[in-house]
Parts: C-alpha cells; sequence; structure tokens
C-alpha cells in the first residue's frame, strides 16, 4: 500500500505547470543568473559559501545560476542579498524608472483643479 501511496505522489509531482514564461522572461532570468554567478566568482566565493550565506542549498544556487523560473523571487533575493547586492532589487519597479506609468498617470491629470465647496451645517 505505501508503494502505491509513493508511486502517485511522484506522478503528482511531476506534473508541468500551467505557466511556461515567455522567452523574454526566460533569457531575463538567465541573465541575472549569470550576473549573479560572474558576481560570485568576482568575490572568488565557492558556491557553498554563497548558499549557506542565502540559506539555500549548492544546487538550488546552481539553478539560480542558470536562470531556473521556477526558483522563487525570494531565494534570487537572499542570494543577491548574500553578494550584496540586494540594493538594486529594490528599485527594479520604481516609479521614476517607470516612464510608461508616468505617462498614463499624467494623461489622467484633469485639466483644471476646482475646489469644493464645504456647506457648514447649524447641526
Amino acid at each position: 500500500m505505501l508503494h502505491k501511496y509513493t508511486l502517485v505522489e511522484r506522478e503528482v509531482y511531476s506534473m508541468p505547470t500551467p505557466h511556461r514564461p515567455s522567452a523574454s522572461v526566460r533569457r531575463a532570468l538567465r541573465k541575472l543568473g549569470s550576473d549573479i554567478q560572474d558576481a560570485r566568482k568576482r568575490r572568488r566565493l565557492p558556491m557553498s559559501v554563497v548558499a549557506d550565506r542565502a540559506f539555500t542549498s549548492r544546487s538550488t544556487l546552481q539553478r539560480i545560476e542558470a536562470g531556473d523560473p521556477a526558483v522563487g523571487i525570494g531565494i534570487y533575493a537572499a542570494a543577491l542579498q548574500a553578494l550584496g547586492l540586494l540594493d538594486g532589487l529594490a528599485d527594479i519597479a520604481d516609479l521614476t524608472r517607470d516612464s510608461v506609468g508616468q505617462t498614463l498617470a499624467a494623461s489622467e491629470l484633469p485639466e483644471r483643479a476646482r475646489l469644493k465647496r464645504t456647506t457648514k451645517s447649524d447641526g
């Protein structure tokens, strides 16, 4: 009976996910992974040290450096922090870098601004 349960568990675990990232997302993650690997090598840190500092395994760090989209963003962030590069992550979607969002917000501004009149109630 235990054997059947294990077999079913493996089938469920190996099922493909419904989300397949686009080619541009995969390309960006591969570049991020490569940049993380380059940063680790420039610091002359072995994978085991960076993995320990990121509280993850060496195999997960290998997946990060390969740009695996199945690795959670929190683990990518931990690897960046282990290399002293976390500050850049907070700036990725910063308002000052979002030119499209700024343009859309500016186009929705009213042409004139009016003050609302308030009425005093005698109460």
